[in-house]
């Protein structure tokens, strides 16, 4: 049980003993009128005056990360609570009801000083002080798109992270997404093309353009599971123009629907039919526009077919379905699916199309001449879920969320 060590009565001071903090009740002098011997000097009778006093759960130098802080008042009310850390960051929190607690709507994180201060309603404050055990294993992340950039409309919010997940619900709690137009999306859990854990936030339609998209992981403090968040990542996208890219591995064509209107035609030849050279169908998403690259088949399992360099190469899944320039097949474009998975076209449509488009547009493939749908982690392979199978991938219930903008709690009250 803690102890609660009273100020004695003298010049107000802030005291700090073991992670317990106490408050010197004010005291304010009544002016005295005639009356009695009680108030002959015009001084209060003080004699049965009740010190405040404060206690903080986090207690030393080697606290416990991972929960919240917790500021209790002995009697009387709290004012006021301030929570810093050593890098000039706050912990925002809320005072109890009754005046008695104050609590800090995010955990105290690893190898973090962190200073109290507290108010009461008398006026009196104290400081205390603690720091917590630093992490024994720190989890990190790489987050998609980049700060400040623009993305076609079927571009989702992509986290991958170093270590495994365990704790997928407490860590989805905090990831916050804000848009302009509360746009309604879920997160949904996924292991990585890449074997690392992975989570991605989708709309429940296509983005629309102009959107403003922020992401807050307010993650520092969490506990993944097999490593600590020791600091938040943050990113704000626009979404670009409506773009829409359809290729018809049956009719051997790619057209580019922009608003909706068809305004690019293009002959192309999509991978061979009937074995691992076929294409993917699905609704696929532009990863990056890598232009010049060398393709090697060996990179990909199809053994010594290929090893050349490919202009305008516009990457569409991790395991190497490309659109690209393609002139050595330039007898099967619009009439034949003649390449190695790939969709190709000639040197001038495919510069033309670099040109158009931006990653984060959807190319939606559709044809017999497939050999499958894309799978889902195999690039951004989502938009092929209904939105009731994407929901379930949530770790909150497949509960969506609306994309609004939100409020931060304050730090004080």
């Amino acid at each position: 049980m803690r102890r609660h060590i009273p100020l004695r009565r003298r010049p107000v001071r802030n005291a700090v003993i073991a992670g317990t903090a106490v408050l010197a009740a004010a005291l304010t002098a009544c002016s005295g009128g005639s009356g009695g011997s009680g108030d002959a000097k015009g001084g209060a009778d003080i004699s049965g005056a009740k010190k405040a006093e404060i206690s903080v759960n986090l207690t030393g130098q080697q606290a416990k990360a991972g929960e919240p802080v917790k500021v209790t008042l002995a009697g009387g009310k709290l004012q006021q609570v301030r929570v810093t850390d050593g890098k000039g960051g706050t912990l925002a929190g809320k005072i109890s009801a009754d005046g008695r607690t104050w609590t800090s709507d995010r955990n105290a994180a690893p190898g973090t000083t962190y200073a109290v201060e507290a108010k009461d309603d008398k006026g009196s404050t104290a400081k205390a002080g603690f720091a917590t055990a630093a992490a024994d294993k720190v989890n990190k992340l790489t987050l998609v798109p980049g700060n400040n950039s623009t993305v076609g409309v079927a571009h989702p919010l992509s986290i991958v992270f170093d270590h495994p997940v365990k704790n997928k619900a407490a860590v989805e709690k905090q990831l916050k997404v804000t848009t302009s137009n509360n746009t309604e999306g879920s997160w949904g859990w996924m292991e990585d093309y890449s074997g690392k854990a992975r989570v991605d936030w989708r709309p429940k339609e296509y983005w629309k353009s102009g959107t403003k998209v922020s992401l807050n992981a307010d993650l520092n403090g969490v506990d993944s599971g097999s490593g600590w968040f020791v600091r938040d990542y943050a990113t704000t996208v626009t979404i670009g123009r409506n773009q829409v890219v359809k290729v018809s591995l049956d009719n051997h064509h790619l057209k580019v629907y922009r608003d909706g209107a068809a305004v690019k035609d293009i002959p192309v030849s999509g991978g061979t039919p009937g074995g691992d050279k076929a294409s993917w169908r699905g609704k696929a998403v532009l990863m990056a526009k890598e232009g010049t690259i060398n393709m090697n088949s060996e990179t990909v399992g199809l053994g010594k077919a290929y090893n050349k360099m490919v202009d305008y190469s516009m990457r569409l899944t991790w395991s190497g379905m490309y659109a690209h320039a393609a002139p050595w097949n330039a007898d099967y474009f619009g009439n034949t699916n003649h390449s190695s998975g790939c969709i190709g076209m000639s040197d001038a449509n495919a510069k033309e199309l670099y040109g158009m488009v931006q990653p984060g547009d959807p190319f939606e493939i559709t044809g017999d001449d497939a050999k499958g749908t894309q799978a889902l982690n195999n690039g951004y392979g989502e938009w092929n879920l209904s939105w009731e199978q994407w929901q379930q991938k949530s770790a909150l219930s497949g509960a969506s969320t609306a994309g609004a903008a939100g409020t931060a709690g304050a730090a004080s009250s």
